[in-house]
């Protein structure tokens, strides 16, 4: 199940600010919630929980449940190529990850409701299925009626984008240029610990 509680929290457990609030939170309190999270003398992590806080990471941060990360995983064994590198390709492909990237929402949440509620269009037709995967050379855009929205463009307007998608910020459009490389995804994890949480 996708994450929908309070992210706060849950972000100074990962260590990465899911949103503004939860950057607001950390920059008071820059350390892991409980009553231990400010000690000196908190327990070493073992090698499986270092494994499982860097997959933990990966799925927030994508906002993908189990099922579709381990779908990930298992489509990048049977390619040719990095373990690692593959599965951050599949999730970036995501029509939900590639509308946040490309500045259309404020969080990969946000993404996945305009996704949801029909208000993207992939090559033209409506899409509303947030796992879509998204092709090289397809087009994204925005319906003219969501376009106006306020959120969509406070967003658009505060947003860059990542080498791999052309975005057109004036119609609300993105285009997919080639796959992209690992080092061009906006993502903190230590991908080769989620690779050995699920190869075990």
């Amino acid at each position: 199940m996708n994450y929908t509680g309070p992210k706060a929290k849950l972000s100074r457990k990962i260590g990465i600010n899911m949103d503004a609030k939860a950057a607001k939170v950390a920059g008071k309190k820059p350390y892991p919630p409980g009553q231990h999270g400010n000690s000196k003398k908190r327990k070493k992590m073992s090698d499986y929980g270092k494994q499982l806080l860097e997959k933990q990471r990966l799925k927030l941060q994508y906002n993908v449940s189990e099922k579709q990360m381990l779908k990930a995983y298992k489509e990048a064994t049977r390619l040719d190529g990095n373990t690692g590198t593959l599965m951050m390709q599949q999730l970036e492909h995501r029509l939900d990850a590639l509308v946040y990237r490309s500045g259309f929402a404020r969080t990969m949440y946000a993404a996945r409701q305009y996704v949801a509620h029909g208000h993207i269009l992939v090559n033209g037709r409506k899409m509303d299925r947030p796992s879509y995967f998204v092709k090289v050379n397809d087009v994204l855009s925005v319906k003219p009626k969501a376009q106006k929205m306020d959120a969509m463009q406070e967003a658009i307007r505060g947003s860059g984008n990542p080498s791999y998608l052309d975005v057109n910020k004036a119609d609300f459009t993105a285009k997919l240029l080639h796959v992209p490389e690992i080092e061009d995804i906006p993502i903190k994890v230590e991908i080769p610990l989620v690779v050995e949480y699920y190869s075990r």
